[in-house]
């Protein structure tokens, strides 16, 4: 079980900054491919995804920081190709943080060990503290160098594995999302509802807040379910699942970890 997650997916570059280019193949074209296919992964799996880009617009490194502020968004992942100087003298895949430690590594190891295994040479995890959507953002970032546009040998294969690429990525956000929630204490908290999809459910969610309860959703086994409170103290569940079913709700006292 994990409370529904958003993430921020980042397609590199767009409009008149077409990123790296070789060969007539740009950047912002090849970034932006992968970013919806990591999306829909994600998606599928009950992840809340925003995009930066869904076409070939341009935002700066510091719009894209600030539409990821603004969105709430728990995790942050910019898509881009890398390049060298000498055209075919570099080859791999690294992930770009801020800062080597805490979340942001783990989401950072998580994305490389999987892109590693799809057969990409091994650059590694850098730091990179200079880069605004790495700098500005106020959730775990990473900026994810899949392979190099200049490298013939790098684009036949993000060419021939791109689906495996796109999981191998979402694969990693997936990890670190579970491994944080593994991290959370156990508490008691009554739901009230589990839907197939999620519009449904928001409404709920939505009634129930306005009536002053502290309702929210969370995903899991593919359904959408309405929780209230989260309590230490059985006793204070129980009080509160008599109060919602004297107001006409339906209810399952479940034990689950936080949410926060």
């Amino acid at each position: 079980m994990t409370d529904v997650k958003r993430v921020i997916i980042d397609a590199g570059h767009g409009g008149e900054e077409p990123g790296a280019m070789y060969d007539g193949r740009r950047e912002k074209d090849d970034t932006l491919r992968l970013a919806l296919a990591i999306g829909q992964i994600l998606e599928n799996n009950g992840v809340d995804v925003v995009y930066t880009r869904t076409m070939d617009i341009y935002d700066t490194p510091l719009e894209k920081a600030q539409i990821a502020n603004q969105s709430g968004a728990d995790y942050f992942v910019s898509i881009h190709r890398n390049a060298f100087p000498v055209p075919g003298g570099a080859s791999g895949a690294m992930t770009l943080v801020y800062e080597d430690a805490g979340v942001p590594a783990m989401l950072a190891d998580n994305i490389q060990r999987n892109l590693v295994e799809t057969g990409f040479r091994d650059l590694g995890v850098q730091e990179r503290p200079g880069l605004i959507v790495l700098r500005k953002t106020q959730m775990p970032a990473v900026l994810v160098e899949v392979g190099f546009i200049d490298n013939p040998e790098d684009n036949r294969f993000f060419d021939e594995n791109f689906d495996a690429i796109a999981q191998a990525i979402a694969d990693g956000v997936l990890e670190t999302i579970r491994q944080q929630e593994a991290k959370r204490p156990e508490y008691y908290q009554v739901q009230v509802g589990a839907f197939r999809t999620r519009m449904p459910a928001d409404r709920l969610v939505n009634e129930l807040q306005a009536s002053g309860l502290p309702a929210f959703l969370v995903y899991d086994d593919g359904l959408y379910k309405v929780r209230v409170g989260a309590f230490l103290n059985m006793d204070y569940a129980v009080q509160m699942e008599r109060n919602l079913r004297n107001m006409g709700y339906p209810t399952v006292l479940v034990r689950e970890r936080a949410i926060y």
